[in-house]
């Protein structure tokens, strides 16, 4: 137990250089539905539905629905995934309380790959997208490195409680190279095997600005 709080510790204290970066930060509130359908042992339907918003809820900053169809192999350690996103942004037009809509259209590819280190388990996300934005055209890499420590006690050593955290950089191939990164770190509970709740703060900054989020996250597979 002791090892596991020193390394949320650690986690925590590499991350705060990073946070602390942020520059004209404001303040946000993401819903998130991740949910996964197993069709048999190799094959899976990925969706998701994610609600952001600018201020805790309310002020819609983006509407993002995500589906794909995914193939498991590797004694379930790899999985490849075809996927498509629509996403509607309200963005505000300067320092004026008005709003534009942005609709877009994403396809994309991804690859992941889980390992264990003792209990430790890191995910690796490799995704390609390409995005169709009004009537632009814009494709862009991400790399996502995510990490799962349970965090058991002397009375329960399968204490369902979980610590989460990742980073996640995106680039893109053209003009300015550096798109965003987001840095995460949360608590999380294990209803049971199907299901989990997840509640944490993430850091995503640009060049010269950065947005942080309170992130609420509900995981399904069924």
């Amino acid at each position: 137990m002791k090892r596991k709080v020193s390394m949320v510790a650690l986690i925590m204290a590499l991350m705060l250089p990073i946070l602390m970066q942020s520059q004209d930060s404001n303040f946000g509130n993401w819903l998130i539905y991740i949910g996964n359908k197993k069709l048999d042992q190799k094959w899976n339907i990925h969706n998701e539905v994610q609600y952001r918003n600018y201020n805790a809820i309310g002020d819609l900053e983006q509407l993002l629905l995500r589906t794909g169809l995914g193939y498991t192999f590797n004694e379930g350690k790899n999985n490849v995934l075809l996927g498509y996103g629509y996403i509607l942004s309200e963005n505000y037009i300067g320092n004026t309380d008005d709003k534009v809509s942005i609709n877009e259209h994403r396809i994309f590819q991804q690859f992941t790959s889980k390992q264990n280190i003792g209990s430790v388990k890191l995910n690796h996300r490799y995704r390609f997208e390409q995005r169709f934005v009004e009537d632009d055209f814009k494709l862009r890499f991400r790399y996502f490195l995510g990490l799962n420590i349970p965090l058991c006690n002397k009375e329960n050593q399968s204490s369902k409680y979980y610590f989460s955290a990742y980073n996640e950089i995106f680039l893109n191939t053209k003009t300015s190279i550096f798109d965003r990164n987001r840095v995460y770190g949360g608590i999380g509970y294990n209803i049971n095997k199907n299901i989990r709740l997840e509640a944490g703060y993430m850091n995503q900054f640009f060049e010269t600005s950065s947005r942080d989020q309170f992130n609420i996250i509900t995981f399904v597979t069924f």
